[in-house]
């Protein structure tokens, strides 16, 4: 079962990489377009039809990692999110902020009206970070644990939480996003720090923004991974931070200048080597959780 999951995450990843952008992908789109009590119940059902393809997989090997395959394609964010992350490096490079807004209204609740090319820089550094734990990092560490209800459990809670963004009532989403997340936002700064001298940025700043400037955070898991960019790339994110729903003062995460549209282009290569290290991350990750089952 173990290897039979593992070759299905690694297809999955290649699938996502070879037929690109994840927002035709109908699951991500569902989520993102229905109310909060369509789309809880949408992800229920997606979630018991996951819990139903991995009891049909066990003891057929190439049951489950076809089911595994597809399902990590379905969920996985990594190509689309490089193709957004590159529309907006081209957009704020050339100045084009109104495209440049609408881009990152896609991936993240804030309000972008009024930011100019350091705002916007800043933001889309922080949203590439997030959404590369979120979208990436979360579903293949849960693939690798849970199999198939793992893969979409996580990516529904991301894209639940950030449609009720604003809100009433989405408090247990909340919380579930942040028990969900706890441990992935971890493994995406770590992996961060990893990935930061691939990318000519900086390990130690990295590993010190992580550690040093989200002490002050509100969230558990919110932060970590903008300051682990944040450090590798040796800029300064955070902030004063507008939501529909109000003003957020956040701490200032990483230390250096603002950043600019290169820093976004440089956070875009970021984002594709922690998705790679989480690739095979996830694929150790299932092996050694198979041989604990198999040990017990």
């Amino acid at each position: 079962m173990s290897a039979a999951r593992a070759i299905g995450l690694v297809l999955g990843v290649a699938a996502d990489g070879a037929l690109g952008d994840a927002r035709r992908r109908p699951p991500v789109t569902a989520f993102r377009r229905l109310s909060q009590r369509r789309g809880a119940a949408l992800a229920g059902a997606l979630v018991v039809g996951g819990l139903l393809l991995e009891r049909a997989g066990r003891g057929r090997p190439v049951v489950q990692a076809t089911a595994t395959a597809v399902s990590t394609w379905a969920v996985l964010g990594a190509a689309g999110l490089a193709l957004q992350g590159t529309e907006l490096a081209r957009d704020l490079e050339e100045c084009r902020f109104e495209p440049a807004r609408a881009t990152l209204s896609e991936l993240d609740p804030r309000v972008a009206d009024s930011l100019d090319l350091v705002g916007l820089s800043r933001a889309s550094v922080e949203t590439l970070a997030e959404n590369t734990s979120d979208a990436v990092v979360a579903p293949l560490v849960w693939g690798a644990v849970a199999g198939v209800p793992g893969l979409v459990g996580a990516r529904a809670a991301s894209l639940l939480r950030r449609a009720r963004v604003g809100r009433q009532g989405h408090w247990a989403i909340d919380r579930l996003d942040e028990l969900v997340h706890l441990v992935p936002t971890r493994v995406a700064a770590g992996l961060t720090v990893l990935a930061a001298p691939v990318v000519g940025g900086s390990a130690g700043g990295a590993w010190r923004a992580w550690r040093r400037d989200t002490i002050a955070h509100p969230s558990p898991n919110a932060g970590r991974v903008e300051a682990a960019f944040a450090g590798a790339l040796e800029i300064r994110v955070g902030g004063r931070t507008v939501y529909p729903h109000g003003v957020a003062e956040l701490p200032v995460l990483g230390v250096g200048r603002n950043p600019d549209a290169g820093h976004v282009t440089r956070a875009v290569e970021l984002s594709r080597v922690v998705g790679w290290l989480a690739g095979v991350t996830s694929v150790v990750l299932a092996v050694v959780a198979g041989f604990w089952r198999r040990s017990r």
